[in-house]
Formats: C-alpha cells, structure tokens, sequence
C-alpha cells in the first residue's frame, strides 16, 4: 500500500495511475475480465474472513462465470462493442460493497477503473481490497486496470482523477452529485449518477395470507430494510397494501416482523427521537396517524392519500408510511422521478410494469421481489451500465 501527501492507494499506485492515459480498453465481457472475476468469486466465499460477511459473499456469487454469462446473454450487440477507457467511480459512504459492483460492472463493459473508496471503514472493504490484490497477481495483464485510492474533500485530487475519467460514476447521492458537477470532464466522457432515491413495497393481502412460509418473508422485508438502517436506496419507506383483507395481512406481517427486529436489531434513542421528527413532519403536511405497536422498533404512520411529498418525508430505522389502495394506478403520485426501486409480494411484476406502462410516470425504475432490493444488476436506476460505459462501433 502505498501514500503520498494527497492520497492513500489501497491497490495499485501512483505509477499505475500515471499509465491508465495508456491502458487499452477491453470488449465486453472480455475472457481475461470473466477469468479474473471467476477468481475474485472464489476467494470471496472460501476466504474465512471474508465469509463473516454475507455481503462479501453475495457480491463473490454475483461474480461467478455461471452467472456472468447469464448477464452476457442479455446483449445482442457486443460484437460492436469496446470499453470506453477510464472510469472514475465515487462509491457512497453508507453502502459497503457498492464499489466492487461498479469496479466489475466497469470491468465487465471494458474499462479501467479508479475508485474512491468509501470514507468509513468498512471491514468488507478492507478484505474486499486484500482479496482483490491477491487476485491480480495471478492476471498481471489487469494490474493496470485497478487504482483503489482513499483521500479527503480534496478539490484538486476530485479533478484530476475527473479529467482522467472517460466515464464518471457518482453513487453519493445529491450534495455529491452538486459537488462534482463542479469538476469538468474531457469533452467526450459521459457522466452516470445516483442521485438520492425513494422505495417502496406492495404487497397483496390475500398473497401474503395464502403464504406457508409468513417468517421467511418477515426475514426478506428486515434484509431490505433494517440491514441497511432503510438508507440504502432500495430500501422501502413506503408499503403499500391492497385487497380484501388488509387489516388481517397488516397485523400479521408487522407482528412477524417486530418479532424478527426484536431479536437481530439495535435501536439507539438518537433514532427514535428521528423517527418521532419524521412523523411530526409527516402530519403536519399531511392527514397521517400513527398506528400502535408495541414499542419504537416499528414506528408505522397510515396516510389516507399519496403525495409525492412523502419521497421527502423519510427516515430510518423502521419508520413506515403504510398505505391501502383499491387498485395500483392510485400509485401515480409516488412515482416521481426520485423513487428508484417497487418491491412486491402476492401480486406479479407483470401486472405491476402494467401499471407503470399505464401511468406513464417519470420514476419507478426496477420491479423486484421482496427480499432481492440489494440484488445489484446491470440494469439500474435506468442505465444500462454495460452500454452506458461502453462505445459501439458503427459499421456500414
């Protein structure tokens, strides 16, 4: 590992930042791209420290050769296809693992990559990074293909690594979207950004109650929601329910689910006080009443209409807005362009990309069971990220 007065390079170093201008870019899906992250799998679920975190875990399974050619399957054009150079990704601070996935989908389109890692210390960053190394001294032919680097808000260091950037990728949200914008790029790179995002759930009352298996959905909604403490951008604020017997399913699931929080999570007094903010603001905007439960590990407020102004009335920690509609096209004010990700249970993805179609909204930009919202795809928040960060070559 290596520093200087600016920046800390966890893998690779100043040298190697010095020669990506030089790195040639790769076709998609490369075999030697495939190879490497084939290796970085198997690490990642055989490393013992590594399998202490199911994060880890998770991402070495999305990098299997299995599942990577599932994903290579879904492109008709790649033949056209190269990476466009150099991609600059700016990983959050609260999502641990994010930047591997940018990195390998960066890979996977054809680039090199430097990545600001995020500023908290993550352990799965650490061992993501020690894994990572170790993996290329077995393809020293990508070696140059990796610049890892940790720094401050450094105005000049954020500009140099812009200008080097064929491609820039910002997962901050929105103050670090403003902040880069200041940070000019070549001429010819393109920017992909994840601004901040609203989620929600729908669940159908008579699916879930024909369910056998009603923990087993309590554990999926509880890794969409308090793994993250709900600021992941995928992870649900507001649950939606429909059908005939909603005051049953309603009772059921959210007794399930105190069940769950109860015994796997944490609740500081900080984030009671914030959750008791975001239901005073909540009514002040709006007809809201808060539904009884036992303690503050749920806190649940019922609206009796949709605003698009819940998307700015959020917070964590197991705060719900819950609300029972007659039929999903009462959705449309929900669906602005800040809500990313519609979980569903007890109802289909087709009949609700019916909705979506019939509504024409400006959000709404994945449709996922409940229990897959963290599942990271090529597809997301509306980019396709093997075309985004790859040029195809018109040929007549």
């Amino acid at each position: 590992m290596q520093q200087n007065s600016d920046v800390e390079y966890v893998v690779g170093s100043q040298e190697m930042e010095a020669s990506l201008p030089q790195v040639r870019a790769l076709r998609p899906f490369s075999e030697p791209a495939v190879a490497f992250l084939e290796d970085l799998s198997r690490r990642c679920m055989r490393d013992a420290a590594a399998r202490a975190y199911p994060d880890v875990v998770t991402f070495g399974f999305w990098c299997r050769r299995a599942a990577l050619a599932k994903r290579q399957a879904m492109y008709d054009d790649l033949d056209w296809r190269l990476g466009r150079g150099v991609t600059f990704h700016v990983a959050p601070s609260n999502v641990a693992v994010n930047f591997a996935y940018s990195c390998a989908a960066a890979l996977l389109a054809g680039n090199a990559s430097i990545v600001r890692l995020p500023s908290k210390d993550f352990p799965q960053v650490k061992i993501l990074c020690r894994l990572w190394r170790d993996a290329l001294t077995e393809y020293p032919e990508l070696q140059a293909f990796f610049l890892f680097v940790r720094y401050g808000h450094l105005d000049e260091v954020n500009a140099r690594y812009s200008l080097l950037a064929d491609t820039r990728v910002v997962w901050g949200g929105d103050e670090t979207i403003r902040q880069f914008r200041r940070y000019p790029l070549q001429p010819r790179a393109n920017e992909i950004l994840f601004a901040d995002r609203f989620s929600l759930a729908i669940l159908d009352a008579e699916g879930y109650l024909a369910c056998e298996d009603k923990d087993a959905v309590a554990q999926d909604f509880y890794n969409d929601t308090y793994l993250s403490d709900q600021q992941a951008c995928t992870s649900p604020h507001l649950v939606v329910w429909r059908g005939r017997e909603t005051d049953r399913a309603r009772k059921e699931f959210w007794r399930r689910l105190h069940e769950k929080v109860s015994k796997s999570y944490e609740l500081m007094p900080v984030q009671v006080v914030d959750k008791l903010d975001a239901l005073l603001r909540l009514g002040a905007e709006q007809a809201a009443h808060q539904v009884k439960m036992h303690d503050t590990l749920i806190m649940r407020a019922e609206v009796a209409q949709l605003s698009e102004r819940l998307a700015d009335v959020r917070t964590g920690s197991g705060f719900f807005v819950e609300y029972v509609a007659k039929n999903l096209l009462e959705l449309r004010p929900v669906l602005g362009t800040a809500t990313q990700t519609i979980s569903y249970f007890g109802c289909s993805a087709d009949e609700i990309l019916a909705a979506v179609q019939t509504m024409c909204p400006r959000g709404g930009d994945r449709i996922v069971p409940i229990g897959k919202t963290l599942d990271f795809s090529l597809f997301w928040d509306g980019y396709d990220l093997i075309r985004s960060m790859s040029r195809r070559i018109g040929v007549l």
